[in-house]
């Protein structure tokens, strides 16, 4: 299942009153749920098991900008994301910069990008999971550390 059918899978379960919704194409397996607060929501993302795990990095990097604080939402960092089109984690997991430990990050704040391009690789129950860039243009910030964890809905990357 593509992440843009996803994405959509996801707002429509938000929008309605259902709390929970499981979709099962072929191997893929897709669960999303909703608690009874509008806050917090939690959701399970699987897919499919071609996907390999890579260890975390020994050593966190910085990225030079705002980063998150000890409580990841997106509510608590809203004042300190810069101006921009934000791309945001479509799961909850681990957020890596780059496909292996040592290796460079897919990319830096500065560079341009384009729809389709990968940007970072969320972990999430042992499968990576690429993020893509959804809108054209400049990466003006990188909101996550490496190897932090990330909660569904929460700003990844600021593109201008």
């Amino acid at each position: 299942m593509d992440l843009r059918k996803l994405k959509k899978l996801i707002e429509l379960v938000e929008e309605s009153s259902i709390a929970e919704l499981e979709i099962t194409e072929g191997e893929e397996k897709v669960r999303i749920s909703k608690s009874g607060s509008a806050m917090a929501q939690n959701y399970a993302f699987m897919p499919p098991m071609m996907q390999q795990p890579i260890p975390p990095p020994s050593t966190p990097q910085t990225t030079g900008a705002a980063t998150a604080t000890g409580t990841n939402s997106a509510h608590d960092n809203s004042h300190q994301v810069p101006k921009g089109h934000l791309v945001k984690s479509p799961m909850v997991g681990t957020f890596y910069r780059s496909a292996s430990p040592g290796a460079n990050p897919f990319v830096e704040i500065g560079q341009t990008v384009k729809v389709g391009d990968t940007l970072c690789i969320i972990e999430a129950m042992k499968l990576l999971n690429e993020i893509e860039a959804d809108k054209n243009g400049v990466i003006k910030a990188i909101l996550t550390e490496n190897g932090q964890p990330v909660e569904y809905g929460e700003p990844l990357f600021v593109i201008e």
